[in-house]
């Protein structure tokens, strides 16, 4: 069978049903929608990552968006690219792979191989240089440089992506399966959008939840740092930047119809799964923070998942917890390989894209973030003393060295929680109940049953130290979950080890 995977960046969970309006009709509504599914990292790299290898993040060890948080490192290439599912795709199942788009934010970094790189596992390899850009940009082409500038009618990525893509389509070989990863930018900032699209939903502002613009009291330091309400000119902008992310995922939602038709006239659509998705949510006013994602809460690491295909019934919806890390495992088993043999930590969506009966399925999984920031202090918030990063004009910083935490995210039968430990001076624990407050406005550690308390950090430090098939072992609220308090102690210092940089 042939296989689509759609990545785009960094979108709005929320919201993604009205710019794509094409998308929803041709890939929703002929397939599956997953309503709960979410990244292990809230951010564009570690979450790619994840995506590529089926790995949570401390096992394929890209950590943030820089060379030293191995993003795009050499270690990564050495280490991590040759297992990713892509590979095993090409190498083992006999597929023709094909890649255009933004990849991960440091590839073509000098220090790194420099576009010169092609990952092994592609085919055919168009990899945008370093991070988001719509104009003025440079393409790996199957390693070898080629730069666009700025005339709409050839340069503008998402369109260019889309005319690379459809090129593929009709010449590839008929004789093989074809995997194709289309990563558009959009809606990543700058949030440039195409010419005819600069006018769109005039009207439209960003949504005014109830967490929106209100002080995140009991969260952690960084939270409590920003300035409520927020002022008139930070309202405007991220309003403004709301607005224009969805004026460009109008032409994603042109590149998917276009990619579809071209399917369908070639003859293989009912023999094609497509998979449409994003690498983490965005935050826009909520708990007054401005625009970025990279925290722990719903808003920043839920994204839309979206799968058409063979033997997947329309037009339905499926509650259970997936992530990202389940995309490799599940491509894999499409094209036939045997999972036993990859060191994934995800889960197979087949049985569930089939409406297999009685799947056995998990009720947690991991989150975990090593946060970014600056030996020393921004020069316009001295205040706030080092390591911050990404501050906004009223000193409101979206992160910082020490914002590294882990979660445990957990949706079973009769609870739905989050459970967070973060990696700073406070050991600050922050626990919602979403049954009971979906906003996660109130921070329930201090209420919250003691033994439960207990439990999830257990459960916290045997996720942080899981690898393969240890990932997947029966949560907190599974009737197959076993604590012993012994255990607890043999593992301290787990959370210390896996929160530092060195292993690096």
């Amino acid at each position: 069978p042939g296989i689509f995977a759609f990545l785009a960046d960094t979108l709005l969970v929320l919201s993604f049903q009205t710019p794509l309006k094409k998308t929803n009709a041709l890939i929703a509504q002929m397939g599956i929608t997953f309503v709960n599914a979410y990244v292990p990292s809230a951010l564009c790299c570690p979450s790619r990552a994840s995506i590529l290898t089926g790995k949570y993040p401390h096992n394929h060890h890209v950590v943030n968006n820089t060379l030293e948080g191995n993003c795009s490192s050499k270690l990564w290439q050495k280490i991590q690219e040759p297992y990713t599912f892509p590979a095993l795709l090409k190498a083992m199942c006999g597929y023709q792979t094909f890649f255009a788009g933004k990849y991960l934010n440091e590839y073509g970094a000098e220090d790194a191989g420099g576009v010169g790189h092609v990952p092994p596992g592609w085919s055919f390899w168009y990899a945008l240089e370093k991070n988001s850009k719509y104009y003025n940009y440079t393409l790996s082409v199957n390693g070898k440089a080629r730069r666009h500038g700025e005339n709409y009618s050839v340069d503008y990525l998402t369109d260019v992506l889309a005319n690379m893509s459809l090129d593929f389509l009709e010449y590839k070989s008929n004789f093989e399966p074809f995997f194709m990863m289309i990563a558009t930018p959009a809606p990543h900032s700058p949030w440039t959008p195409a010419p005819q699209y600069t006018k769109s939903f005039q009207n439209v502002s960003a949504p005014r939840n109830s967490n929106f613009n209100i002080h995140g009291k009991n969260k952690h330091w960084l939270i409590r740092q920003a300035k409520t309400p927020m002022s008139n000119s930070s309202i405007q902008f991220l309003d403004d930047a709301y607005r224009k992310r969805w004026q460009t995922l109008l032409s994603v939602d042109d590149l998917i119809e276009k990619l579809v038709k071209k399917l369908e006239v070639n003859g293989e659509l009912d023999n094609t799964y497509i998979f449409y998705t994003s690498d983490n949510g965005f935050h826009t006013g909520q708990f007054s923070l401005p625009i970025d994602k990279r925290q722990l809460y719903e808003f920043d690491i839920k994204v839309p998942l979206l799968v058409r295909g063979p033997g997947i019934k329309p037009n339905q919806t499926n509650k259970m917890l997936v992530a990202n890390i389940d995309l490799g495992p599940t491509i894999l088993d499409i094209a036939g390989y045997d999972l036993n043999k990859t060191q994934m930590d995800g889960m197979s969506l087949l049985p569930l894209l089939r409406g297999d009966k009685n799947v056995t399925w998990r009720s947690d999984f991991l989150v975990e973030y090593q946060g970014e920031g600056y030996n020393g202090s921004d020069p316009t918030c001295p205040g706030l003393g080092p390591g911050v990063t990404h501050c906004f004009p009223d000193c409101v910083c979206e992160d910082s060295y020490n914002n590294t935490y882990a979660c445990v995210r957990t949706l079973s039968a009769s609870w739905d929680l989050q459970y967070c430990e973060f990696d700073d001076r406070e050991v600050f624990v922050e626990v919602y109940n979403l049954t009971a407050d979906p906003h996660q406005i109130n921070n329930i550690a201090k209420t919250i049953d003691q033994e439960i308390l207990e439990k999830m950090n257990y459960r916290l430090m045997m996720l942080q130290s899981c690898s393969g098939a240890t990932c997947r072992t029966p949560g907190v609220f599974d009737p197959g979950y076993r604590f012993d308090p012994r255990l607890m102690f043999s593992n301290h210092g787990l959370r210390a080890r896996r929160f530092s940089a060195q292993f690096l």
